[in-house]
């Protein structure tokens, strides 16, 4: 049997607003890695993230996991993890105070996708700054 890799949206939130400021979509991969080394799929430059700090991999089943590999730890909801299934809208951190990676699987767009790929700030290139630019001086309504 053959199985059609999911789709999968990281989402990097602005550290003041939790607003999308980056986003990276990925077709058909069975490994997305995560960290500050270039090698990385996402490179995230911020002192707390580890050079090979999160990988997303597909497993026999066809679904994503999240496996921490980073020396600072992946969090979600506060809780340090090892390894847990991906749930579509979740939110990681790296690191116990780095930056916060929304993810989403499948082809359904949800508003906050909708938002953030029409938003002006929003950059799809692979590295960025943990620095992002701040949004509240944007206008709201242009998203």
């Amino acid at each position: 049997m053959k199985y059609v890799t999911p789709v999968i949206t990281l989402i990097l939130l602005n550290p003041i607003q939790s607003l999308p400021s980056q986003r990276w979509t990925f077709e058909p991969k069975s490994v997305i890695r995560i960290g500050r080394s270039t090698d990385n799929d996402v490179v995230l430059y911020s002192a707390v993230v580890s050079r090979h700090h999160v990988e997303l991999r597909l497993n026999d089943a066809s679904r994503w996991e999240i496996i921490s590999i980073g020396a600072n730890g992946t969090y979600i909801d506060e809780r340090l993890i090892t390894k847990m299934p991906v749930q579509d809208g979740m939110i990681i951190r790296l690191a116990s105070s780095g930056p916060k990676i929304q993810i989403h699987v499948g082809g359904d767009i949800t508003r906050t996708q909708k938002k953030a790929a029409r938003s002006s700030y929003l950059d799809q290139s692979r590295d960025t700054l943990i620095n992002v630019k701040d949004s509240s001086s944007e206008d709201e309504n242009s998203l």
